[in-house]
């Protein structure tokens, strides 16, 4: 039975939204939405400690392999180069990070943690542990473990499947390459009505 509040929040609009209305959509947007309120309990708790939740994906990374360059943790994180740009000046100027010239290509920076930034660990991987621990409170083990399994075959799925489209020659567009094909998409629409 579903544990509800009294307030009305985004939490319970979206639990709403499942159960009333559209209980047998897309199982990508019920990820989603999970995914969603996962992200917002990880940012309550972050807002805490004064990090921010843009921050978790690169702090995570570096915990895991420090060192690593500002591309590949664009690539660990999952975001595009100016995103991840952009958190790294701020988490420089936090001191969680330095910023460190790669030998023989003065562009290219190796990332690692300060002091600091290594301590972070010790008190923000708890947060997320726990959580984890609500987020699966009250489901049966095997419940949780056939959820894994069922996401790790859609990863495995749809891994393949972007294979086979890079292997075609189809892939994600750049957000500037983006742009430009939707300025040219409204220019050409905008010709056409005229």
């Amino acid at each position: 039975m579903p544990r509800v509040l009294a307030a009305d929040t985004d939490a319970q609009r979206i639990i709403r939204h499942w159960r009333e209305h559209v209980p047998d959509d897309r199982l990508a947007h019920l990820i989603k939405d999970a995914v969603r309120m996962l992200d917002r309990a990880l940012q309550m708790r972050l807002a805490r400690h004064r990090v921010s939740s843009g921050h978790w994906p690169f702090l995570r990374a570096l915990w895991q392999t420090d060192g690593l360059t500002q591309s590949e943790l664009s690539r660990e994180a999952g975001v595009m180069a100016p995103t991840t740009f952009a958190a790294l000046n701020a988490m420089e100027a936090l001191g969680y990070i330095v910023r460190r010239p790669v030998a023989g290509d003065r562009r290219k920076k190796h990332v690692f943690l300060t002091a600091r930034g290594r301590a972070l660990e010790r008190r923000l991987v708890p947060l997320a542990t726990e959580i984890n621990a609500i987020a699966i409170g009250g489901v049966a083990e095997g419940d949780v473990a056939a959820t894994r399994r069922t996401l790790l075959a859609i990863l495995d799925n749809l891994a393949f499947e972007e294979a086979r489209a890079v292997g075609r020659r189809r892939q994600i567009p750049s957000t500037r390459e983006l742009g430009r094909r939707v300025g040219e998409a409204a220019s050409a629409t905008g010709r056409a009505r005229n």
